[in-house]
């Protein structure tokens, strides 16, 4: 009789470990940043707006020109991530908004993911000043430094 029950009991917790198992192997799709509508970008014309009209239009950017503000970014990029795996860049648009001295539209480019160009870091180190302590030092360095000091303020 006992043996019954716990092989009857064996289905159902089969089922809701599969379950637990496959739903969480699902990929998650994220999206990130501000993706101005394709109609909206449509309507600007160079030499009609200006940076009030843009900001109304397509809210604030997502980053602008490092030195000045001359260009407007807006950056959205959309992944999958699955499991513990990296994640995978599915979309990315960068929308870059130009103006001209007087405020107003000069150009409007789009570049989408494969325009992207992938940057290597760098594997140069800077300088520090100093001397390289051993383990030893790190660790019994300061044992000698404290107790002097307490006996000077005792008297």
């Amino acid at each position: 009789m006992r043996s019954y029950r716990f092989k009857a009991a064996r289905r159902p917790i089969a089922v809701v470990i599969c379950a637990i198992y496959l739903g969480s192997c699902s990929p998650i799709i994220q999206t990130q940043g501000n993706s101005p509508d394709p109609i909206q970008l449509n309507q600007i014309e160079p030499g009609e707006l200006s940076r009030d009209d843009i900001a109304n239009m397509l809210g604030s950017p997502s980053s602008v020109a490092t030195f000045g503000d001359e260009t407007w970014y807006y950056i959205s990029k959309q992944t999958e991530i699955l499991a513990f795996y990296e994640p995978k860049v599915l979309d990315q648009q960068v929308v870059a908004i130009a103006f001209d001295d007087s405020g107003m539209v000069a150009s409007v480019s789009t570049y989408g993911l494969e325009d992207a160009q992938a940057i290597e870091p760098s594997e140069r180190v800077t300088p520090t000043g100093g001397r390289k302590l051993t383990v030893l030092e790190q660790l019994f360095g300061n044992l000698g430094r404290f107790t002097g000091n307490r006996a000077q303020e005792a008297n």
